[in-house]
């Protein structure tokens, strides 16, 4: 699906445009990083998406006719400004981690060398799309690591802030580990897998449960899944249920499960397990639904909960509680009078606030059994000798160092836009969230904690630790 969101930009942004445009510095090569300070719910880690929503944003990176004369009845651009737009192009460069990498606070997830006036244009809408995607992305592979590999499905389009959340975020979801989404729109546009059965209503709408439970048997005899909570679940829910299933059975068919919607579900889960399995139905799956997020899936397994797959809607395609990534856009370079590209700085009272300056890579490091160890930000120009001992040191308490004898290396930013082109390989969505699966499986245990994990080490190299500190220490001059 092809759209035009060249509008979708805060004012300021064009506001800074013009003004660039006015001094004679907008075509000043600079560079920009994307990154975030903080892990999703402060989490061990954070699963970065969005990269194919920042293709297709850039490659349809245009000002309409309608465009333009919107920005002429504001009276704050003149005829100059907007011709001058009316020929914009993004000719520059992107590099960025691949869809579905783990990435740590503080680092580049993804770099943008452009021309100034084409990098601050395209701020807003790269944050609103890596911002939510990865945000649900990783919210789902905690729901799914709580799940300890039972399936987990996407209920949430009914619940999501709007349309486009509920789409963007189903895809996100499937990426971070859910097997499938209730959201018949994304399945088609991502074909991605897509599920569910009935609702509430549909017994309701039946003089009784049973004959319900039969009709929806009738239509759908080889994937009935029942809804038994409407009324009541142990004494007529789940009995007439095993009713219908005998029905189907003597038909030649198998019930898939019953689904749980309220109540306690580990009292109720276990009571149902027992019923089905003396029923004769013990392959019968149950599942589970009801404001569900990691912290409850948690609860529910520590209990002994007998559930076998969960439906989980408005607390992950919201992720109810850690509203933002909070990811930000920061000029990290940008060309001298010369052409060179010289480091720029933001300095701020809050220390987490202050920026890497220059145009940087991100190294990954593992061990020999490739469990990711440790990433080093480095300046772009520094190089690596994996046969040589390699010591990083933690950036803020300088005495906390390791060193590597045995490792190899990754650099994780790649081309994804060389001269305003894509020249990465679009991916699947089942090919994202299985890469997403391997990235997770190189990093400990220690750091998929759903509270209080381990802290990965993110450090600077030498060179980059100096810059920084020096830019810092010669505040005054900015």
């Amino acid at each position: 699906m092809s759209r035009n969101l060249t509008m979708l930009t805060d004012l300021y942004q064009l506001t800074m445009i013009n003004g660039y445009y006015k001094s004679g510095n907008h075509n000043d090569m600079s560079v920009f990083d994307v990154f975030f300070r903080k892990n999703v719910c402060d989490g061990g880690y954070t699963i970065i998406s969005g990269m194919d929503e920042v293709v297709e944003y850039i490659q349809n990176l245009k000002f309409s006719d309608a465009d333009l004369e919107y920005l002429r009845s504001l009276n704050i651009f003149d005829d100059d400004f907007l011709n001058f737009l009316k020929n914009f192009k993004f000719t520059g460069d992107i590099y960025s981690v691949e869809d579905g990498s783990i990435m740590f606070p503080n680092e580049p997830v993804l770099t943008v060398k452009a021309p100034l006036y084409q990098a601050q244009l395209v701020e807003t809408a790269i944050l609103s799309m890596i911002n939510f995607m990865s945000l649900i992305a990783t919210k789902s592979s905690r729901v799914c690591n709580a799940a300890k590999g039972d399936a987990v499905l996407e209920f949430g389009l009914r619940r999501a802030q709007g349309p486009e959340a509920g789409l963007y975020g189903a895809k996100a979801a499937v990426v971070g580990g859910c097997a499938a989404t209730s959201n018949v729109l994304a399945g088609k546009m991502f074909d991605i897998p897509v599920a569910g059965t009935h609702a509430h209503s549909w017994v309701q709408k039946f003089d009784t449960e049973l004959d319900a439970f039969r009709a929806y048997a009738e239509i759908y005899p080889d994937n009935c899944l029942l809804l038994i909570d409407t009324y009541n679940v142990l004494e007529s829910g789940v009995k007439n249920a095993i009713t219908v299933f005998d029905e189907l059975r003597e038909k030649g068919y198998e019930p898939v499960g019953v689904r749980l919607d309220s109540g306690d579900l580990t009292y109720l889960s276990r009571e149902v397990r027992k019923i089905l399995d003396d029923a004769g139905y013990p392959n019968a799956k149950i599942t589970a639904s009801n404001d569900l997020d990691e912290y409850m899936i948690t609860s529910l397994k520590q209990e002994g909960a007998c559930i076998d797959s969960w439906g989980v809607g408005t607390k992950l395609i919201t992720s109810y509680d850690y509203p933002s990534l909070g990811g930000v856009y920061k000029l990290a370079a940008t060309a001298s009078r010369e052409g060179e590209l010289m480091p720029k700085i933001k300095i701020s009272e809050n220390p987490e606030k202050i920026n890497n300056p220059g145009y940087k890579k991100v190294v990954r490091i593992y061990n020999s059994y490739g469990k990711a160890e440790a990433d080093l930000i480095m300046l772009n120009d520094e190089t690596i000798d994996e046969n040589l001992p390699l010591e990083i040191f933690d950036p803020v308490y300088t005495w906390k160092r390791k060193v590597f004898e045995k490792y190899t290396i990754r650099e994780m930013l790649v081309p994804l836009i060389k001269d305003g082109k894509c020249v990465r390989e679009k991916k699947t969505v089942h090919e994202i969230k299985e890469y997403a699966k391997e990235e997770l499986q190189s990093i400990w245990d220690q750091y998929k904690r759903i509270k209080n994990p381990h802290i990965y080490k993110v450090d600077l190299s030498q060179k980059l630790w100096e810059l920084k500190n020096n830019m810092v220490a010669s505040k005054k001059k900015f």
